[in-house]
């Protein structure tokens, strides 16, 4: 596992600038990102001396030597850090900044990085005589929503326009950055083709029914009534001409796309009407997942497990300062529990083992549900399974088929489906795979089984018929690796703008 010395560096945005001048930035005569400067190797030691331009928003100002000075804490979004500006009231246009430099301004700096007096941070950006301030936007003090004093995560999902200003949603957006472009990465090392899956979708994934309806008969439901045939909707006049909704999954249109292509992965947006408030559910969030042909379940435990790790020993890499914030303001201990992670194998073990231990230990666990076989392990019991059984990431597999969806391939024992979860401590579930039912005639029987409707899943049907092949996938949402990642605790604080019941401010 990489140690936090040797990981130290800059995010991959700011190593992929050439020098010190970030790219566009013509309009102010190049400028340097903050992050550059403070996340270098020696915090900036080596750049003392140089003239440099910065821009980015005030997080706190005060003035000295009754107004000739002003200190500004300067942060421009490329680093958790913010750069100390000390600003003379001999540069030029200083004069502009009166009543109007208060928290969250808008400010460009022109000056010279000297060695800073004070142990905070190695050096400060100097701006004096000859040098230049000027300021883009100004800030009513009064009227500003976000002080200087910290704020609670509720107040700030009600300003979800102002909250990235934030240092703990700025961190939270680099890392979920950092994972997504880890995403890609690690699929495109592995051969993977990346596939775009239709967003609208007369097919549900899970067979669960909770899903937003999209329609455009309501516009004129008012005036003209919606059109009934039978004492029913009669969307043969909508505009799909029959009942369509947003997806929950783009694994059932990204598998066509795996028999032809033989590995690949879809990454977007999946939506759930499901009427859940816990801080692990959202009715939008976005999913990755990838598809294998000529693979098994093994197969498919190998390639998440191999994908997670990948993901968090990127964020380790290249985002390590926004981890150690987290480590202090949202986890303590998570650097040491993301190295533990990538340092052994995750474990294994099958539903029915899992079952046999929850009852084992239930006395002294005191559960809140009975645990029985066959039951949807719920959140306690996939944790105390990953936290306090094996103490790591933990995946379960070969899941009663009651419980799992129709395209997951029925076992021998015609009771359960190779399918697998990956837990993981803090979290639970991560990751939910399978193997998928290749075989037409078990495929048409479990169909039945859940009373789904066979024409809707013709096409499906099909890629059984003409040249079937063994094939696995999982999916995984991104929320959750970013929870598991940086110890948030709340899934709606880790996505730009929540969805939730009742909640589609923005």
């Amino acid at each position: 596992a990489p140690s936090a010395s040797s990981t130290a560096k800059a995010p991959a945005h700011a190593q992929a600038d050439e020098g010190l001048v970030a790219s566009y930035s013509k309009l102010v005569g190049g400028r340097t990102r903050i992050g550059r400067i403070l996340l270098s190797s020696d915090g900036g030691k080596s750049l003392v001396g140089q003239k440099v331009t910065v821009c980015g928003w005030a997080k706190t100002t005060r003035e000295a030597n009754k107004g000739q000075l002003i200190f500004v804490e300067l942060n421009d979004g490329s680093s958790c850090a913010s750069l100390q500006v000390v600003l003379d009231q001999a540069a030029e246009g200083f004069a502009s900044l009166k009543g109007k430099c208060g928290t969250g301004a808008s400010l460009m700096f022109r000056g010279t990085l000297v060695d800073s007096p004070g142990g905070k941070q190695g050096v400060e950006l100097l701006v004096k005589e000859g040098d230049e301030v000027k300021l883009f936007g100004g800030v009513d003090a009064k009227d500003y929503p976000l002080s200087k004093k910290a704020h609670s995560m509720e107040y700030l999902r009600s300003i979800a326009h102002l909250r990235p200003r934030s240092n703990f949603i700025g961190c939270v957006a680099r890392v979920r950055a950092a994972l997504c472009q880890a995403t890609h990465m690690f699929f495109r090392s592995k051969g993977f083709v990346y596939v775009h899956t239709p967003l609208i979708t007369s097919a549900d994934c899970e067979g669960a029914g909770e899903m937003f309806q999209v329609t455009t008969l309501l516009a004129d439901a008012a005036k003209n009534g919606l059109p009934m045939v039978d004492g029913k909707i009669d969307y043969s006049k909508d505009f799909f001409a029959r009942p369509t909704s947003m997806t929950v999954s783009g694994q059932l249109a990204v598998e066509p796309y795996c028999c032809a292509l033989s590995s690949v992965y879809t990454f977007g947006p999946t939506f759930r009407a499901e009427n859940s408030h816990t801080s692990r559910h959202l009715a939008e969030f976005w999913m990755i997942e990838p598809e294998l042909a000529f693979a098994n379940l093994k197969d498919d435990m190998d390639c998440a497990e191999d994908y997670l790790k990948f993901c968090v020993r990127y964020a380790m890499e290249n985002n390590l300062e926004d981890l150690q914030f987290f480590d202090k303001q949202a986890e303590p201990g998570l650097v040491e529990r993301l190295k533990s992670l990538l340092a052994e194998p995750f474990a294994r073990c099958t539903y029915t083992e899992g079952i046999d231990i929850l009852i084992k230990e239930s006395p002294k666990a005191k559960f809140q549900v009975p645990v029985e076989w066959g039951m949807d392990l719920n959140s306690e019991h996939e944790r105390y399974l990953c936290e306090k059984v094996f103490k790591k990431p933990t995946i379960l597999y070969n899941y009663p088929k009651e419980i799992k969806a129709f395209y997951m391939r029925l076992n021998e024992d015609e009771k359960t489906v190779a399918a697998m979860d990956l837990l993981a401590p803090a979290i639970g579930e991560v990751i939910g795979g399978s193997q998928r039912e290749e075989r037409l005639d078990v495929l048409d029987r479990r169909i039945k089984e859940m009373e789904l409707d066979p024409k809707d899943y013709w096409w499906y049907r099909d890629l059984r018929r003409y040249g079937s092949v063994p094939h696995s996938g999982f999916g995984l949402g991104l929320e959750r690796l970013v929870m598991l990642t940086t110890g948030v605790e709340n899934i709606r604080d880790v996505i730009p703008y929540p969805r939730y019941p009742g909640h589609a401010d923005f």
